[in-house]
């Protein structure tokens, strides 16, 4: 379970830095505060970090089901690959957004897997 906190951890680390970058582009896009639209660019740094939010959401519980019911191993490698589908979220939809699919599937599918898993263990677990 050590390495999937590591990898939660890791996760809340690329949030706080993503929100950084939004920090950043509203100072280079001259978007003042409260505002939460202007540049484009900046537009696109602020969806990914709130998408990313979106994500985490579903990401963290269901990483640590999936790890207290099918396999922590499993689980940490799962959430590697969530982390840097994100980082391929971000670079393709800062640089269009049309280009986003990829990362978006990178990080996708193993929060389906997870999900997916922590239902069937913690019901095979309920049942023995």
């Amino acid at each position: 379970m050590n390495l999937v906190a590591a990898v939660v951890a890791l996760a809340l680390i690329e949030f706080f830095v993503f929100g950084m970058l939004v920090g950043r582009a509203r100072q280079t896009y001259d978007v003042p505060a409260p505002a939460i639209a202007g540049h484009p660019v900046f537009d696109r740094y602020m969806r990914v970090h709130q998408n990313t939010m979106e994500q985490l959401v579903i990401f963290v519980p269901a990483m640590w089901l999936f790890a207290t019911y099918v396999s922590a191993g499993v689980a940490a490698a799962l959430g590697l690959l969530f982390v840097i589908g994100r980082v391929v979220y971000l670079r393709g939809y800062v640089q269009d957004p049309s280009k986003r699919s990829v990362g978006f599937a990178i990080s996708a599918i193993p929060q389906m897997i997870l999900m997916l898993g922590s239902v069937i263990g913690a019901v095979v677990a309920w049942i023995r």
